[in-house]
């Protein structure tokens, strides 16, 4: 995608009056911007990190319920009384929910506190998973489920559209993914802890996975409430007074991100976030109906679905490899695929940053991966050793990492100069509700849906495995088919950064900041160490 040379002078509009200035990118060294991002880096990362820590945990903890203490009789199936079926129906709900409320709960943001809002959604993550240690038939399982995916939505895409407050879109990708890994270290670390919770079947009456839902959802509770002191509210414009006005002044202050001059230099390389409007429905539905959407639902539904059917079957896929292996053998061996998961995280990300213009290739080369895995899977090993099956898993695990946090990113880079911070709340909402679309086909169709499935064997998961070969490469084609367009179409004003809160409108004030001025060339691979 081309971008013709900015302008050395620019039009700035604030409160609806323009004015000339000159923003050169050497009126503050490189070095010193970097250092106000990572001190923004330290705030808020390690915050997102455990958040998701937890939530990730509470959400998949079902995944490994169902072989928890099965020798026993004290698995989720067996204490609910569930059949394969009934499960799968549970977690749809799950996803069914997610993708109803993504959208408004993202808009909410936008009007509210972000970091309240984000409180809010860990708090009730937490309570729902606790209350998860209470299920004693299938309705409880339903309800909880369906609440789950009611509060919960709105988390990932509001942490992708909070990141853009305090970041260019094109740096994003590495900070998506650094976060992101707590769901890969939550897979991994939820699995070797699980081995410890099936230890304590039968302490106070309750079974290995009745503690290991309650202790979650307990330490989930402590966490979202420490996020009201934790996180920093939106930043203001300097000089501009907080309102604590109505409900505000009963919520903690938390400190802000940045002060003195630290605060001068985020402003001035990122002006287009102090300066926006409320946004109205015409703007919301110039997001809904951007075209540009809907190549990256598609991307996320792939990705999305697959990494979720790993989530929640991994371990009986595992078992269906080699049906000797005991439950607490599941879970270490469960552990590694996320290990694999992360790694690639923390190559691919970064990189992917400082290329920026070639997000297609990022995302498309870890798919190939995750599509030989799925088919080393499949077909490689034998019954007398079923070890290759298990190494196309790992390579499954190393090929998810950095797809979603990937389309995430180009979600952002796209969104935010067409449309501003609406665009940037409702087309991260809309992907990744949307494309959570593929969640519910892994979850409910695939793993029993399938009559081959339920029969021990070579060819037990076969058609659920090739399944998710096909959506995966249907991602593949619309990173292709996204990149076509943006170069041929185009993506407007591409060279501009629009006022938040706004879509494209002629004649329009614009901010151009200094972030936008260094996004129009990569970085490449300098000041890389």
């Amino acid at each position: 995608m081309g971008i013709p040379a900015l302008d050395k002078d620019m039009a700035v509009h604030t409160n609806g009056v323009h004015q000339d200035v000159e923003l050169e990118a050497g009126n503050v060294e490189i070095d010193r911007i970097e250092k106000v991002y990572r001190k923004l880096d330290r705030r808020i990362i390690p915050a997102f990190w455990t958040l998701y820590f937890l939530c990730s945990a509470i959400r998949s903890n079902v995944g490994l319920a169902q072989t928890m203490n099965e020798k026993q009789g004290h698995d989720l199936a067996s204490e609910l009384n569930l059949k394969p079926k009934q499960i799968s129906t549970g977690l749809a709900l799950f996803y069914v929910c997610y993708v109803l409320f993504d959208l408004p709960s993202n808009l909410i943001m936008t009007k509210l506190s972000p970091h309240v809002w984000m409180s809010r959604i860990v708090i009730g993550v937490g309570i729902i998973g606790s209350c998860m240690a209470a299920m004693k038939a299938a309705w409880s399982f339903y309800l909880l489920r369906l609440l789950l995916g009611i509060i919960i939505a709105g988390m990932w895409p509001g942490m992708a559209y909070y990141l853009t407050l305090f970041y260019p879109p094109s740096r994003t990708g590495k900070r998506i993914g650094q976060y992101f890994t707590a769901a890969q270290v939550s897979a991994s670390v939820v699995g070797l802890v699980s081995a410890g919770f099936q230890k304590m079947d039968g302490l106070g009456g309750l079974v290995g996975f009745q503690w290991m839902f309650l202790l979650y959802g307990l330490v989930g509770i402590i966490v979202g409430i420490s996020l009201l002191w934790w996180l920093p509210d939106r930043p203001l414009p300097p000089g501009e007074a907080r309102n604590r006005d109505g409900w505000r002044k009963w919520i903690p202050r938390s400190r802000p991100a940045l002060t003195g001059e630290d605060a001068r230099i985020h402003y001035e390389d990122l002006t287009r976030v102090y300066h926006r409007r409320a946004w109205t429905t015409k703007d919301l539905l110039n997001v809904i109906i951007d075209w540009r959407v809907w190549p990256l639902v598609i991307m996320y539904f792939g990705v999305v679905g697959v990494g979720i059917g790993v989530q929640n079957y991994g371990t009986v896929i595992i078992k269906g490899a080699n049906p000797k292996l005991t439950g607490v053998q599941l879970s270490l061996l469960f552990a590694p695929i996320w290990v694999m998961d992360l790694i690639a995280i923390l190559l691919v990300t970064p990189m992917s940053d400082r290329f920026h213009r070639h997000r297609a290739l990022f995302f498309s080369v870890p798919v190939c991966i995750q599509i030989t895995g799925l088919l080393v899977t499949t077909y490689a090993g034998s019954h007398s050793n079923p070890w290759p099956r298990y190494g196309g898993l790992l390579m499954v695990g190393f090929g998810l990492g950095p797809t979603v946090p990937i389309t995430m990113t180009w979600t952002n880079e796209i969104f935010q100069p067409r449309h501003g911070e609406v665009g940037v709340a409702a087309a991260s909402a809309l992907v990744s509700g949307l494309g959570n679309l593929g969640s519910i086909l892994t979850t409910y169709a695939l793993y029993s849906g399938w009559a081959s499935d339920r029969k021990p064997g070579p060819s037990q998961y076969r058609k659920s495995n090739l399944v998710m070969v096909g959506i995966l490469c249907s991602s593949i084609l619309s990173a292709i088919v996204m990149t076509l367009l943006l170069r041929f179409v185009g993506n407007g004003p591409n060279a501009k950064q629009i006022s938040s809160g706004s879509s494209t409108t002629e004649g329009e004030g614009v901010i151009v900041d200094g972030a936008a001025r260094r996004e129009v060339h990569e970085r490449g691979l300098g000041r890389l160490w």
